[in-house]
């Protein structure tokens, strides 16, 4: 075929814009069924499907390859494009001639299998157009959360994946071998951004992230992504305004580039309106024990982290993403510095999102008192000498700063309206998941 191809969605707007015309596109098998006499195939490219209609008193030679098409089969296609009510996107191909680029034989995804055997077949289920349209938002989101800082003037930054201690708790982290010296897997960028923050003073980067969470809830996952960011001369509320900013900014660009992909995913776009319409609440530990009390009937002792079902039933009361500031210190990671008017209480927040979707994003002013580090250090368990380079940023000219970290894939779940982040990344790994 020397014709030019085009793109199926390409292709339907052209005959949106100029009605019945030549066409040629190309893709695979979605679906097919047909009769002695017709074959209707319904083919897809990245872009969109459609339906094409094959006559056999045009391809009587032909008959039996196109007969034996099945799901997956990749194929040129040169034909007449037409409206068409009952095809599935409302428009029909007739083919006047094709091309057969590769086979297939017996797809072995079909409706009847359960998550555990699409997982096994992640490197083939990635086709389907439940998970192209998540891969779309996903790139969407991605670019949105870098176009949201480039904005800002923000410089994007990139820190190891292999490092000698962490940010986190010490029994989350992969262990491996350096040669011959124990190393980690980055669990954040943060200790390195501080150090560049000090030269750059506004960043962000986006990178892999490892933990050792030994969980098979729908929240975790053993490798993911964070969306970080490190700013000079900010504290909390400010913080929580960058925040605020990128999620809706993310959900307006998702909103403005990809209804058409949350159509496929079955997502009601009215649940997500509330957040460019909102500002988002901003409530403290303390207020979030009370509100549980008296709205949920949870009585939950001082100095606890908020568990899932207590972050849930909380978020039932919102339609929106909620801030919820000044945690207990002595649950929080070592960086987080104590709050002066309540010592007991760090300079923090969490961002738990609506629809029961947890924590989307972690954030808090940075601790710069060296004698104050030291002391969560050894309080955590930590050999400080690990942290030697991380607590000699402080020495020279520390200034107030501040930063978070937003999860991609918690963020996806949510605006997709999924069961799970592990359909929010492209190959899922997790404590009982490790291929494909």
């Amino acid at each position: 075929m020397k014709e030019k191809f085009i793109s199926i969605e390409e292709a339907i707007k052209q005959c949106s814009d100029v009605g019945k015309g030549k066409v040629v596109v190309r893709g695979w098998v979605h679906r097919e069924r047909g009769s002695n006499k017709l074959k209707f195939i319904v083919l897809r490219d990245s872009s969109d499907i459609i339906q094409v209609v094959f006559e056999r008193e045009k391809f009587e030679k032909q008959w039996e390859d196109i007969d034996k098409l099945q799901v997956e089969a990749s194929l040129k296609i040169s034909g007449t494009i037409k409206k068409d009510a009952r095809a599935p996107t409302g428009y029909e191909i007739n083919a006047d001639e094709f091309e057969i680029v590769g086979l297939s034989d017996s797809f072995p995804i079909n409706k009847d299998l359960n998550e555990e055997l699409l997982g096994d077949r992640r490197h083939l289920w990635i086709r389907s157009r439940k998970m192209t349209a998540i891969m779309k938002v996903r790139s969407t989101v991605m670019h949105a959360f870098r176009e949201y800082f480039d904005n800002f003037g923000f410089i994007e930054f990139q820190t190891p994946v292999i490092i000698p201690g962490g940010a986190e708790e010490g029994p989350t982290m992969f262990e491996l071998d350096y040669y011959g010296k124990k190393m980690y897997l980055a669990q954040t960028w943060q200790l390195y951004a501080e150090a560049a923050m000090y030269g750059l003073e506004k960043i962000y980067g986006i990178g892999p992230t490892f933990r050792a969470e030994k969980s098979k809830t729908s929240r975790h996952l053993s490798e993911f992504w964070m969306a970080e960011m490190e700013v000079s001369w900010c504290d909390l509320d400010k913080l929580m305004d960058y925040a605020e900013g990128v999620v809706k900014y993310i959900v307006s660009e998702v909103l403005k580039k990809n209804k058409k992909e949350l159509e496929i995913l079955g997502r009601d776009l009215k649940k997500l309106e509330p957040v460019l319409k909102k500002k988002f609440p901003r409530i403290t530990y303390d207020d979030a024990l009370k509100i549980l009390k008296d709205k949920k009937k949870m009585k939950i002792s001082w100095g606890k982290d908020l568990r899932t079902v207590e972050e849930e039933k909380l978020m039932e009361l919102y339609d929106v993403p909620v801030f919820v500031t000044h945690y207990p210190k002595e649950v929080m990671a070592f960086y987080k510095p104590s709050d002066k008017k309540n010592p007991k209480t760090a300079r923090c927040f969490d961002m738990l999102g609506p629809e029961g979707t947890g924590e989307l994003m972690g954030g808090s002013e940075r601790d710069i008192d060296i004698e104050e580090l030291k002391k969560s250090l050894k309080a955590k368990g930590e050999k400080l000498e690990d942290y030697d380079y991380y607590l000699e940023i402080n020495k020279y000219g520390a200034i107030p700063h501040a930063g978070f970290g937003m999860g991609p894939e918690r963020v996806i779940r949510w605006i997709c309206g999924l069961d799970s982040v592990r359909d929010a990344i492209a190959f899922p790994r997790t404590m009982t998941r490790m291929k494909p």
